[in-house]
């Protein structure tokens, strides 16, 4: 892809017209007033993965015009990475560039950041790695202070560790995340910092239980715990059920439950249409569930789950593509209005966009 032009004299004016742009694509609905969560305009992103070019002995970091993947543009800087990749990365690249045994055949190198200043850093080989390898790498990682995987063809050669520990201040209080690399995270930070914030004011009266479709490793699950009774969430990737137990084990919640299943199993077992062994200790028939929060990928809600989505008191609806939010609101807005609605600007000097809405019954 290529890299976004960051320049944070302009910020305020692109953001304003995304703004007035997901206002027009809205017009059909009856919005109440947007609200704007503004990113860093710039050391905003907290992952990044880059393609290395090689030049004989030589090497960069490139990215690519779309559509073409034959005129590579070295990258002397990037402002849009995190102050932390930005102080490793092209200081990491000198330090392989004279070693063979860290350079043949690398292609790619994705950072893994947090701003609690943990930095991890996966190299990506089209060649088997040895123990050659693992003693330059640990070189490497002693130097930069950073935990370092290799990554080769069905290998993966963890160091120390396969993950990092995000630190999050939310309303006065930290959470701890950890965040496996390879694994789905937000990748602004200050911006899910703003969205979990909203998503707790939108349901701070909403009482009862809270349902979680997509809850990946529980970035809005724990935080949002304190605004019901008991919380009861569903993620399909195995990693990020690991990870989300950890994190809630590790910030000391007790009234979550997280389900490995995907959300269109688990609408069919809230219906009563199936039952399912995984969700046999639960209990669900005691839960009193008012609200339903769901994170679904850029496809959106399948028309089944926006069918039980439907059934609840309240619907909070985060979502990272506004063209499958839309469809999704024309059935909703059938049930329910909007009473909240919100835009998070996790990628700025791009046309893509997050937005929050918060529905209530009819």
């Amino acid at each position: 892809m290529a890299l976004p032009d960051v320049d944070p004299t302009q910020y305020q004016a692109l953001l304003a017209e995304k703004r007035d742009h997901v206002r027009e694509a809205f017009a059909a609905f009856d919005l109440p007033s947007i609200e704007v969560f503004e990113s860093p305009a710039e050391h905003y992103r907290m992952r990044a993965e880059f393609r290395v070019w090689h030049d004989g002995d030589d090497l960069d970091y490139v990215m690519f015009e779309p559509g073409n993947k034959h005129a590579p543009v070295p990258l002397s800087e990037c402002r849009m990475v995190s102050r932390r990749i930005q102080e490793v990365m092209f200081a990491l690249l000198d330090a392989i560039r004279p070693d063979p045994a860290l350079r043949f055949r690398l292609f790619q190198v994705d950072f893994l950041s947090t701003l609690s200043g943990d930095l991890l850093v996966t190299l990506l080989y089209h060649r088997p790695l040895d123990e050659v390898w693992e003693a330059r790498a640990r070189v490497l990682a002693e130097r930069f202070d950073i935990d370092i995987i290799g990554r080769s063809r069905k290998s993966k050669h963890v160091l120390s560790r396969d993950f990092v520990i995000e630190r999050l201040d939310i309303n006065g209080r930290e959470y701890r995340y950890k965040q496996v690399e390879n694994c789905f995270t937000q990748p602004n930070a200050e911006v899910c910092r703003s969205m979990i914030g909203w998503a707790l004011d939108v349901t701070r009266d909403a009482g009862g239980d809270l349902v979680e479709l997509y809850c990946g490793n529980g970035n809005f699950t724990l935080p949002l715990a304190q605004n019901f009774r008991r919380v009861v969430a569903t993620e399909i990737a195995k990693v990020s059920v690991r990870a989300a137990e950890f994190n809630i084990a590790e910030n000391g919640i007790d009234n979550i439950d997280v389900v490995r299943m995907s959300s269109e199993d688990f609408s069919q077992v809230l219906k009563g249409e199936r039952e399912a062994r995984r969700t046999a200790h639960l209990d669900l028939a005691s839960c009193d569930f008012t609200t339903v929060l769901v994170d679904p990928p850029r496809s959106g809600l399948d028309p089944n789950t926006v069918l039980q989505v439907s059934e609840y008191q309240h619907i909070v609806y985060i979502s990272c593509n506004p063209e499958t939010l839309n469809e999704n609101l024309t059935d909703l807005t059938r049930t329910h209005r909007i009473e909240r609605f919100a835009i998070f600007d996790q990628f700025p000097y791009t046309h893509h966009l997050e937005c929050g809405v918060y529905l209530v019954k009819r």
